[in-house]
């Protein structure tokens, strides 16, 4: 057991120290994995090949050595004295010393090494297969799904199949982030395929002694102390049924429930649509505009309806637009982050799992395009807007209920003032989840490649608008690429007409 798990240990601690990249924050970024896992193969193979090579120059070299010389003559004064044995003993011990030096300098399996650790160094870290495990609890979480049934989500799960040892590492990382409830899901997930049969270097009682320290934790069995600790023995089938049973009879269902305590959220990310009463949704009409370019598809509210107005925009983008702008992002994207309240500085953040990139107004004609775009749909000044943002959402990608206007230690805000309205492009559809919801609101919109989205943050009176509570649900199945452009309030008095009243 120690053995197997120092080694574990040692490798990703490796590769955590090496490793420049993160992965899972970006699909698009984990999908250069399979090219990597390619070259790294490569890498291995030819440095293999070149230590076999090594190995066998010096079991050749041995065999010199050991082949017809006698290595304890009678007189070994007189037998060295003989020229034919002294050339013979010297020509052996000159090639062993060359090759030994060869070896020693390392220079027939220098190229193929530097070439390993260079490829060593693209490889993800420990903390990318976190990352992983932490987006399947969060996936857990949103969508009610146990180990068993977590791959039915997926019409493309090309028939993978977890192994024993890899459920257990799942169970291991969910315990240390906390996250009890789902370690012992995925512990008796491994319990189950090694009772069936199935092959894995961890054991029965590994599985059954975690199981223990889980439960424990969450209060379903009281673990022996002091010195009734020293005389049980942890494995037995007593404290083993135990265990399993209250394992069985837990009501585990009540523990599937995201971090956030908006029940709402969670049901617009299920697709669920309960809080859109009938009343609210008689209200919402739908209204077609054709312009120069192509047709825009316009949801809004009456004016009647006291909420805030989310426009929709058909056909924003064009296919080449959406191509142009994903290429360029993808050599810059990095982790998006969030503002430390108490430090407000930025910081990665669980809440939020996506890698960005951020383009100023003339850095492409595309851009400028769709700046212009932007302008022209809102009727707002982009003179102190936000520059564009590209995202590309990870495993299991999210962005928690938020509001775009509410930012702590806003440098800016002396300067351009607070976000009054936020433009969100989708540049891909996604399979499963990975709606913008609007709790509050009851709405959920589903991405749709090339569909621009607008809301305005702050009323007219200046004054935040909380109804527009949003949040990006998890992404199962598919990656999530979107634009997005924060329009602030200064240049805009001319444009949206201020007012004194409480709502818009």
């Amino acid at each position: 057991m120690e053995t197997k798990w120092m080694i574990i240990l040692l490798s990703t601690c490796w590769s955590f120290c090496v490793a420049a990249n993160e992965f899972y924050s970006s699909t698009d970024h984990m999908t250069q994995l399979i090219d990597i896992k390619r070259e790294f193969t490569k890498s291995l193979h030819e440095h293999t090949e070149a230590l076999e090579s090594e190995a066998d120059l010096l079991r050749r070299a041995l065999n010199a050595l050991e082949d017809n010389f006698d290595d304890s003559p009678r007189d070994p004064e007189k037998f060295i004295s003989n020229p034919l044995a002294a050339f013979q003993l010297v020509r052996k011990l000159s090639q062993v010393g060359a090759v030994a030096r060869e070896l020693a300098e390392g220079r027939r399996a220098k190229d193929t090494l530097e070439n390993l650790k260079s490829t060593a160094q693209t490889l993800p870290s420990a903390g990318d297969v976190e990352g992983v495990v932490m987006a399947l609890v969060r996936l857990q979480e949103m969508y009610r799904l146990d180990p068993r049934n977590i791959s039915l989500f997926s019409e493309t799960n090309h028939n993978i199949m977890l192994d024993p040892d890899e459920t257990f590492h799942i169970g291991v990382i969910s315990s240390l982030n906390q996250r009890f409830q789902y370690a012992v899901l995925w512990m008796e997930e491994t319990l189950r395929k090694l009772s069936e049969g199935e092959e894995a270097a961890v054991t029965k009682e590994e599985v059954i002694y975690q199981l223990a320290l889980f439960s424990h934790q969450l209060a379903v069995i009281q673990l022996p102390y002091g010195q009734e600790a020293a005389e049980s023995d942890l494995f037995q089938s007593e404290l083993y049924t135990r265990i399993i049973e209250s394992i069985k009879t837990r009501d585990w269902t009540a523990k599937y429930i995201p971090h956030s305590t908006d029940k709402t959220y969670e049901a617009l990310c299920t697709g669920k649509r309960f809080m859109m009463m009938p009343q609210r949704e008689r209200k919402l009409v739908c209204r077609y505009r054709t312009g120069r370019g192509n047709p825009l598809m316009i949801f809004k509210e009456e004016v009647e309806w006291d909420e805030p107005t989310i426009l929709r925009y058909h056909d924003f983008l064009s296919e080449g637009e959406i191509d142009t702008i994903k290429s360029l992002a993808r050599p810059k994207l990095s982790r998006a982050k969030v503002i430390d309240p108490v430090s407000g500085k930025k910081v990665s953040a669980a809440t939020r799992v996506s890698k960005s990139a951020w383009f100023s107004e003339h850095e492409d004609p595309v851009i400028t395009r769709v700046n212009q775009r932007i302008a022209a749909v809102t009727g707002l000044d982009l003179e102190t807007a936000e520059e564009l943002q590209v995202a590309n959402y990870g495993i299991g990608g999210q962005y928690e209920p938020h509001y775009d206007s509410k930012l702590t230690n806003d440098s800016d805000f002396q300067l351009r003032g607070g976000r009054i309205a936020t433009v969100l492009i989708y540049m891909s559809d996604v399979d499963i989840g990975g709606a913008t919801v609007f709790p509050d609101v009851g709405a959920a919109l589903q991405p749709k490649r090339g569909t621009a989205v607008l809301w305005f943050n702050l009323l007219r009176n200046g004054n935040e608008d909380a109804r527009t509570l949003h949040a990006a649900c998890p992404v199962f199945v598919g990656s999530k690429w979107v634009a997005n452009k924060w329009i602030r309030t200064h240049g805009q008095e001319f444009r949206r007409k201020c007012s004194t009243v409480r709502s818009d």
